[in-house]
């Protein structure tokens, strides 16, 4: 039996979050691929949460949240067909998730969107004692 899970690299997976859509897990990543195309939707990442809440009506906020899941569940995918030319997987689409998914499931991916978000743009960053700080 051949494992159907996708192969991504260590690094992805710790700067990934997991959800599921139809009964299959995706990881939903934020690359700098990722994050070039909602600049040239939102201009920003910054102003992403602000489109995201303030959408003008239901409908237009459920394309939002289907386009950003397809996005950054395409990344895992895309990393993977990196890795493993020869046991490529075919990209999610918006209409996979539109009708995989219920608009409450939508709502609760919202967070799973903020999560991976965090995660792809977290540093990690390691400060020495100020000089005028006391140590011991």
């Amino acid at each position: 039996m051949v494992d159907e899970k996708l192969i991504v690299d260590v690094a992805a997976e710790e700067r990934s979050t997991t959800i599921e859509i139809g009964g299959t897990e995706f990881k939903m990543i934020l690359t700098t691929k990722a994050t070039k195309e909602i600049a040239k939707r939102y201009g920003g990442l910054e102003n992403l949460g602000e489109k995201l809440m303030k959408s003008e009506n239901f409908e237009m906020a459920l394309e939002e949240v289907v386009w950003l899941i397809t996005l950054l569940a395409n990344q895992s995918i895309l990393i993977h067909n990196i890795r493993n030319k020869d046991d490529k997987k075919e990209l999610l689409t918006e209409d996979e998730v539109e009708l995989l998914t219920t608009p409450f499931d939508l709502a609760n991916y919202k967070s799973a969107i903020m999560a991976s978000m965090l995660k792809g743009t977290k540093r990690t960053v390691e400060s020495e004692p100020s000089k005028n700080e006391v140590v011991g």
